[in-house]
């Protein structure tokens, strides 16, 4: 049965992987909360090494990072002027809802060098939330913490919320009144060279400008309410900002390369890009990793998945309803059919830059209703569209179009042992049998997932007999075996 491979198989699969990716959840949801006892006993409360709460939501779990993260939110703030009233609060509401969060402290400001738990602290976490209050810019500490956090930014890892906690965000952006008094200090003192100093203000400007939390806007000031105000807006932030992927990609990274170069060049028009190949190929996988990539740089975004199958059961008008829950942060939204909802979408959606991953469209008519025309949208939105029909993609509003090939037979093989044997390549004594296996997937991922896995949950000497089982079997029966 050499290198080829019927669709069939594609959508069978997918049963099997559900199956493994939840069984896998649950473990790691395990493993996150053991990680999280032994971070807490290293660490007196948690405070700055990551605190989780054993009592948390069934929301917070759901929450639950992938191993690439160590924290969900970072707190940046001075302490003698929030760290025993609004910081206390926040990180109190924040770790009450299961919330992974890294709370910085004196003990790790000792001396000039930024401390290793610091820096880890910001790299590890989904979100960073820098607290701006009257004394933040006289802290060099601070200074060096949001400098990070922007770095950060730009290399796509993560998203920056403030709160202007006491100043107003026009005294941050232009750093004036108690900024630049702030500023002042710093250059009569001498302690830092200029670049330096030009490096805290470009990140003062940077994340000045960006929409945060307003509390200094705020005349009856409730903190408390506020602090639980800006956890559920993390809560949610944190449910679509990342979305998660496999720990064993192969073959990926050239595809994704090619697809950001098509919307690199278009980063300020509204596009829209169609992803096609068949069932099973990767197609949801790479827009996931594009997703991620671009997501830093939208306030509203949506995943819409496995449209296809969820509208034959649901119908179009409850993922309508979805997208604009989604969007437009309401807990409920009354639409009655298709037409209703997709004048929803155009009307409410055309101020708003979004970005929309709807993953496997199938007929033209889902196009229309989510994506009619291309000023529903507001400029600079990105939409990604994955489909197995690359027919519904020749319409005038879908910009670009990109095919997902199969792997190459050293690709099948890495990915095929990946799963098969927990390491990149076979040994050789492994070899035949590892050929056999590529063979009967014939370049599909999601084949090789599915038989590699399959494989690995039984004894070695049953491997030849149940390949040639796979190989003797009639392609449109392969689905039922795999299962």
């Amino acid at each position: 049965m050499a290198w080829k491979f019927l669709p069939s198989l594609a959508a069978a699969a997918f049963a099997a992987v559900l199956f493994r990716l939840f069984s896998r959840r649950g473990d790691q949801a395990r493993s996150t909360e053991e990680s999280a006892r032994r971070r807490r006993a290293r660490g007196n409360d948690g405070t700055a090494r990551g605190a989780s709460s054993t009592d948390a939501s069934t929301e917070g779990q759901e929450v639950a990072a992938s191993s690439e993260y160590d924290y969900e939110v970072f707190l940046s703030f001075r302490g003698p002027d929030t760290g025993a009233g609004f910081t206390d609060f926040l990180y109190t509401s924040l770790k009450d809802a299961g919330i992974r969060t890294f709370r910085d402290d004196e003990e790790l400001r000792v001396g000039e060098k930024f401390a290793l738990e610091l820096l880890q602290g910001i790299k590890q976490s989904k979100i960073s939330i820098p607290i701006f209050s009257k004394g933040y810019a006289s802290s060099p500490w601070c200074l060096k913490e949001l400098v990070q956090m922007v770095e950060c930014q730009k290399n796509g890892r993560q998203k920056i919320r403030p709160i202007f906690y006491d100043v107003a965000p026009s005294e941050v952006r232009h750093q004036i009144g108690g900024y630049a008094k702030a500023f002042r200090s710093h250059e009569k003192k001498q302690r830092y060279d200029e670049e330096t100093i030009h490096e805290w203000k470009a990140a003062l400007s940077a994340v000045g400008a960006i929409n945060g939390w307003d509390l200094h806007s705020e005349s009856n000031r409730r903190e408390g309410e506020f602090a639980k105000e800006v956890t559920k807006e993390v809560f949610r932030e944190l449910k679509k900002a990342y979305l998660e992927l496999s720990d064993c990609l192969v073959g990926v990274d050239n595809q994704v390369d090619e697809i950001m170069e098509m919307i690199g060049a278009h980063t300020s028009e509204t596009w829209i890009i169609g992803i096609h190949g068949m069932g099973g190929i990767g197609k949801t996988t790479i827009a996931k990793i594009i997703y991620n990539r671009l997501s830093s740089n939208f306030e509203d975004c949506c995943f819409l998945s496995n449209i296809r199958e969820t509208s034959k059961r649901k119908g179009v008008e409850c993922l309508q309803k979805q997208l604009i829950s989604d969007i437009l942060r309401m807990k409920e939204t009354d639409i009655n059919n298709v037409d209703e909802g997709t004048q929803k979408i155009k009307e409410r959606f055309s101020n708003k830059k979004v970005l929309l991953l709807l993953d496997d469209l199938e007929t033209e008519s889902h196009i229309d209703a989510f994506v009619g025309k291309r000023d529903w949208f507001g400029k600079g939105s990105k939409i990604i569209i994955t489909t197995r029909n690359e027919d519904i993609l020749h319409v005038p509003n879908v910009d670009q179009r990109y095919k997902v090939e199969c792997m190459d037979r050293d690709q099948s093989l890495q990915l095929f042992s990946k799963h098969a044997f927990r390491k990149d390549y076979p040994l050789d004594k492994d070899m035949v049998q590892s050929n056999r296996a590529i063979c009967i997937a014939g370049g599909l991922p999601l084949a090789l997932e599915v038989i590699g896995s399959l494989l690995c949950r039984i004894e070695k000497k049953k491997w030849d007999g149940k390949l040639k089982e796979l190989e003797n079997v009639p392609p449109e029966d392969v689905m039922s075996k795999l299962k």
